[in-house]
């Protein structure tokens, strides 16, 4: 029980501070509309940016890859001390990343979970971020759809760990398998994009809409 204690603790304060829906705070906060009331009632970053204020947008996004990133952090910079490592540092991204998606605060009803994804994956390590950005950003550059490119780097994120193994980092399954899991969540809240997409519907990066 001792040696769980910790964990079960980490794991608990993580997904609290991922139901932190910061799309509906920021916006209650700076006077705006509930972001879950117009657009896509999508409580994230790109559907507060249909309120009209950038700033609105930009910090939400700030703050939603900050919840994903904050948790994995501390366990990698104090965690030592407790016995815990980079495999309960996974756990806790995942605890944080499934609390943006299910906030206990909101209904659990979240967002699509892709700026608190970055978060999670800045946390375990910047060569990986980074990686996993240029996937996102190459994508983008050539579909022009946002929501192809979230998916597909979510994808690479496992496997660019697992080609750092022994390289940049030591992997372990259990951290593979955390990024795998925040993959197919993340698809799984993107279905309804993959349908727009399949039906040539999706709306592409800078058009207009009728």
């Amino acid at each position: 029980m001792d040696v769980w204690m910790p964990v079960v603790v980490v794991v608990v304060a993580s997904y609290l501070l991922g139901s932190l829906s910061f799309a509906v705070i920021v916006s209650r906060f700076m006077g705006l509309n509930d972001p879950r009331s117009y657009g896509s009632k999508n409580p994230g970053a790109t559907n507060v940016l249909r309120s009209g204020s950038k700033k609105a947008a930009v910090l939400t996004l700030l703050l939603d890859a900050f919840k994903g990133w904050l948790p994995v952090a501390l366990v990698l910079s104090r965690g030592a001390d407790h016995g815990m490592g980079p495999e309960v540092a996974a756990l806790a991204g995942l605890a944080a990343f499934l609390g943006h998606l299910y906030p206990v605060f909101f209904g659990f009803a979240g967002g699509k979970g892709v700026a608190t994804a970055v978060g999670v994956v800045l946390g375990v390590h910047s060569s990986l971020a980074l990686a996993t950005l240029l996937s996102f950003a190459i994508v983008v550059y050539f579909s022009r759809y946002v929501s192809l490119a979230s998916m597909v780097a979510a994808v690479f994120a496992p496997f660019f760990y697992l080609l750092g193994d022994g390289v940049v980092w030591q992997a372990s399954v259990k951290e593979v398998l955390c990024l795998a899991v925040m993959a197919l969540l993340l698809i799984w809240r993107h279905r309804e994009n993959i349908q727009r997409l399949l039906a040539g519907t999706e709306s592409r990066l800078g058009s207009k809409k009728a």
